[in-house]
Order: structure tokens, then C-alpha cells, then sequence
């Protein structure tokens, strides 16, 4: 078994991207809930479900690395198709708010 740092830091690196998205939900949530009237939440809200995608991707990670679930090799690059295109529609809806 190689031993090098770079193989210790891709082995815990899944479990920190989970954390720090968990943590990122709890701040979207308050986000939702403090959200006034005059500002425009649409592509915060796509912003959101692209987070959550990435959240299920995390969880799928640390599940097949824990070598209790068996992921076809199409589900990551899916899961990263459906994030692009929600950061994309986030763009293209920010920008369409802007020039109101």
C-alpha cells in the first residue's frame, strides 16, 4: 500500500466535502428563511439544488469508499452534468434579473 501524502489526503478529502456541505445547507436554509421581499431568490434557489446534488455525489463518494454501496461509473459524471447545468441556468437567470 503507498503510503504518500497525496493518497492520505484523497482518502479523508471526501469526509471534509461532506462536512463543509452539510454546513453549506444549514447556511442556505437560514438564507431561505431571513429572504425578504425585494430580493430576487430564483437563482439562489438553483444555486441550492445544486449544492444538494453535490451533497447526494458526496455521500455516494464516502458510501463507495466505505465499500458499502457498488456506483456505476456513469452516476459521478451525471451528477456533474446536472451541476453544470444548474450553475449555468444560475448565470443565465442572474443576468436576465440584472438587466430588469
Amino acid at each position: 500500500m503507498v503510503q504518500t501524502l497525496a493518497y492520505c489526503f484523497g482518502r479523508v478529502a471526501p469526509y471534509y466535502n461532506l462536512v463543509l456541505a452539510v454546513i453549506l445547507l444549514f447556511l442556505f436554509l437560514k438564507l431561505f428563511k431571513i429572504g425578504g421581499k425585494k430580493t430576487d431568490m430564483k437563482p439562489w434557489k438553483f444555486l441550492f439544488m445544486a449544492v444538494l446534488v453535490y451533497l447526494g455525489e458526496e455521500i455516494i463518494t464516502v458510501l463507495s469508499m466505505a465499500n458499502l454501496i457498488v456506483v456505476p461509473k456513469i452516476i459521478f459524471p451525471l451528477l456533474e452534468t446536472i451541476i453544470i447545468t444548474l450553475f449555468i441556468y444560475v448565470l443565465l437567470s442572474h443576468k436576465e434579473n440584472t438587466k430588469k
